[in-house]
């Protein structure tokens, strides 16, 4: 049964070949004295080896430390030497990133095309058995490798197997310390997964996965590889988010069964494809029949099915806020989405909904049984507060910064989010903005500028903006225009103005008072982003920008 393909190498590993590989990987770690506990540093394009080397880690006892490939040279360095990795797996080009001297603590790194040793510290003896590793397996394994042979030690709940790195937007990341037991309850949360109407099971075997979301990050990482591998599904893996026109080309030759996104990838399609239908030619006349646009919907639904290979069950979305306006016309088709939310530090899981009783503008129920929540507020359903988490996801701390960990771990073992939100008796969470870019107005009113934000991205000509406080107590917006589409429609600078003008203008009118914006600029390119792509707010602050 087919378990990992590689998309544009069109190379698949068998369960029992991926089980082969991991047995040849652990006689490499046992040459290379890794002991249980010890960190193993991984980094490279989402691939087989990438997920053979990680399953190969933890079933050995040792804690793997996936490294984000968006990351900085001087990052990964950081990450490696901070991690205490002995070693690293790596795709060949990072490798042109760092020089041995560099990351001291490093034994071998092997190469994640064909896992042969580029660099050892002291002597050939690693590299020796590694270009023998055949001899030595067969030697091993001389009646051939059998079902019986696979056979892994017992590892604590409680029992650290994974130090994953954040992106954070505050500038610096945090390496969070996470579980056999945090990752555990994911997949089964996950496995567990079905649509309540139809009792169909997202995650079944043979069902098909095309990975595009970076495995190194927590949400793809259990979604996109754990959970599929854990059922007997077939994952096709796509490297990194590709253009539209490779995905789209991917998912008519994979059909998958489930895919896991972030927002921007729905949000594109529906600006891109499904807008200008609806506001041009025929079908935008067609759309104000009362009678017509029931059936205009659902074309458009069988076209956006069709354009992700027809066999979809369930759109999950996670990562970041979705599109208000995006969601409702998804919603409105009857397109099978949900929106979860989730963080690092709860590997990541924290609430899910199944697509036939997702509610629009939430982010699904917490999960009860695994995780308890809570709104540190004096009205959880109406008046928003920071979202508190306990129970079996979250993380055991932040590897070696106690400073850190007591910030977000109280002493009871709640988790502090940093996320504002609301909760309704049902669990259903709507989360409002983070508590560090909550915004005071003069007279004691709560801002939430992503949702002001979310507004504004929506108006014609707008790519992305961003809501920044004045120092004054007023409002300023931030707006990058879509100079692509602004090109391709032959507008000039000046028309530009005038349209993020009006925009301000009409955004105004939908605020209250002490929402209202005083004052926008035009900036000039995209915001600079995390790994994780959400903005690094706190490069913009007016402080910063007024230098």
């Amino acid at each position: 049964m087919s378990a990992l393909t590689d998309y544009f190498k069109d190379e698949t590993f068998s369960y029992y070949e991926m089980a082969k590989e991991i047995a040849k990987i652990h006689m490499v770690f046992k040459k290379a004295g890794v002991k249980r506990g010890d960190k193993i540093a991984l980094i490279g394009r989402n691939n087989p080896r990438w997920c053979i080397t990680y399953i190969a880690t933890i079933t050995y006892g040792a804690v793997i430390v996936p490294i984000l490939q968006d990351f900085t040279a001087a990052d990964v360095i950081h990450i490696i030497n901070h991690s205490e990795s002995s070693l690293l797996f790596l795709g060949d080009n990072f490798w042109d990133m760092m020089e041995g001297d560099q990351i001291p603590n490093v034994k071998a790194v092997f190469s994640l095309t064909d896992f042969h040793v580029i660099y050892e510290r002291d002597g050939k003896s690693i590299t020796s058995y590694q270009q023998d590793i055949l001899k030595h397996y067969r030697s091993q394994y001389p009646r051939g490798f059998r079902v019986e042979d696979i056979k892994y030690p017992e590892i604590d709940n409680d029992e650290v197997i994974l130090l994953n790195y954040t992106s954070g937007t505050t500038g610096h990341s945090k390496g969070v310390m996470l579980t056999v037991n945090n990752l555990t309850g994911n997949v089964l949360f996950a496995r567990s997964a079905v649509n309540t109407q139809t009792g169909h099971v997202y995650f079944d075997k043979g069902g098909r996965t095309l990975s595009f979301l970076p495995l190194a990050h927590a949400y793809g990482c259990a979604f996109d590889f754990l959970t599929p591998l854990s059922v007997g599904g077939h994952i096709t893996l796509l490297g990194r988010i590709p253009t539209p026109k490779i995905l789209l080309e991917a998912m008519s030759v994979v059909k998958p069964t489930i895919i896991c996104c972030v927002p921007m990838i729905l949000e594109k399609v529906y600006r891109k494809q499904v807008q200008p239908m609806l506001e041009k030619g025929p079908m935008s006349i067609a759309m104000k029949v009362p009678l017509l646009n029931t059936a205009i919907y659902s074309v458009i639904r069988k076209k956006l099915m069709d354009a992700f290979g027809g066999s979809v069950s369930i759109f999950i979305v996670g990562g970041a806020p979705m599109n208000q306006e995006t969601e409702a016309f998804l919603m409105k088709i009857h397109f099978p989405i949900t929106i979860g939310y989730g963080m690092t530090e709860c590997a990541p899981l924290i609430s899910f909904t199944p697509d036939n009783e997702f509610k629009a503008g939430s982010c699904g129920r917490y999960l009860k049984g695994y995780l308890d929540v809570k709104i540190d507020s004096s009205d959880p359903q109406h008046k928003p507060g920071e979202i508190l988490i306990h129970g079996e996801h979250v993380m055991k701390g932040y590897f070696k910064n106690d400073e850190e960990t007591n910030k977000v771990l109280d002493k009871d073992g709640w988790l502090h989010t940093g996320d504002m939100g609301t909760m309704d008796e049902d669990g259903t969470l709507y989360i409002k903005g983070r508590c560090k870019t909550m915004i005071l107005s003069g007279n004691g009113q709560n801002i939430y500028p992503e949702e002001i934000e979310d507004k504004l991205n929506n108006m014609y000509m707008v790519l992305e903006s961003l809501i920044i406080d004045d120092g004054t107590g007023k409002l300023n917006a931030l707006i990058v225009p879509d100079f692509e589409l602004a090109e391709k429609e032959g507008v000039s600078q000046e028309e530009l103005a005038k349209i993020m003008e009006e925009n301000v203008k009409t955004l105004n009118t939908q605020q209250a008072a002490y929402e209202k914006i005083a004052k926008y600029t035009i900036y000039p390119t995209e915001f600079e982003k995390t790994p994780k792509r959400s903005i690094k707010r706190f490069l913009y602050s007016p402080s910063l920008l007024n230098k």
